[in-house]
């Protein structure tokens, strides 16, 4: 037939057309099921960041202090000291600096240490009376173990108590510690409710995730006013 040209796709450039078709036609499967696996992981890590009590470590072992401190008595009679996980998920990433060193004594509501972030500062008072055994070296080159390992290698101080029994009276131990931080959890979002109608323009809304929940370490998004007023309402001896 006049006018009709016969070309034999194999033999022209057709064979890479259809090799690009193939490869876009493979692609959107593989391109939709990276995207809900991100939308997935991205739903786990929202998840993830939000701060609840359920989310709080609290081995019953052990006796917390009203200013978020514990102390563990070893079987040497000495005292293991830290943070506990509820003051660690409202900070963030901190560091931490010794204000007594080894040899010297403690009091009990007397400045043992301070924890930083940026130019942010909380006190720590101690919870108990003694004699400074040792400070956790570690701290000063991984100050990530405060909040990864709070009650093992994150502990801040070895002491050796002198009044232990007295002393311990007012802390929290096993179901009593449990209940106190449910509700420490409450008074805590009470806390920021009120901080945001106290410093309108300087809380961030960031401090909450979608329907109301706190995100973990709001503190972090938080100026130094608040924290000198978390420091009044929650760190103080009693």
């Amino acid at each position: 037939m006049d006018g009709f040209n016969y070309y034999n796709i194999f033999e022209t450039k057709g064979i890479e057309y259809i090799a690009i078709i193939t490869f876009f036609i493979l692609l959107i499967p593989f391109w939709i099921a990276l995207n809900k696996s991100e939308i997935i992981k991205n739903k786990i890590n929202k998840v993830l960041s939000i701060l609840s009590f359920d989310m709080l470590r609290i081995p019953q072992g052990l006796f917390y202090s009203k200013n978020h401190t514990w102390v563990y008595l070893e079987k040497s009679g000495y005292v293991s000291l830290g943070l506990d996980d509820f003051l660690l998920h409202t900070l963030g990433s901190i560091k931490f600096k010794n204000v007594k060193n080894t040899g010297e004594t403690i009091q009990k509501g007397e400045l043992l240490a301070e924890v930083l972030q940026n130019n942010k500062l909380l006190k720590i008072f101690s919870p108990i009376s003694g004699t400074i055994l040792n400070e956790n070296a570690q701290l000063n080159e991984m100050p990530e173990l405060l909040s990864n390992d709070p009650y093992g290698k994150g502990w801040l101080y070895k002491i050796k108590p002198s009044n232990w029994i007295d002393e311990t009276q007012s802390l929290f131990l096993a179901e009593n510690a449990t209940n106190w931080s449910k509700i420490e959890m409450q008074r805590f979002k009470d806390f920021l409710a009120l901080t945001r109608k106290k410093y309108e323009n300087e809380t961030s809304l960031l401090i909450l995730q979608d329907g109301g929940e706190l995100i973990d370490h709001p503190l972090s998004e938080l100026s130094d006013n608040v924290w000198v007023d978390f420091q009044d309402s929650f760190l103080k001896i009693q």
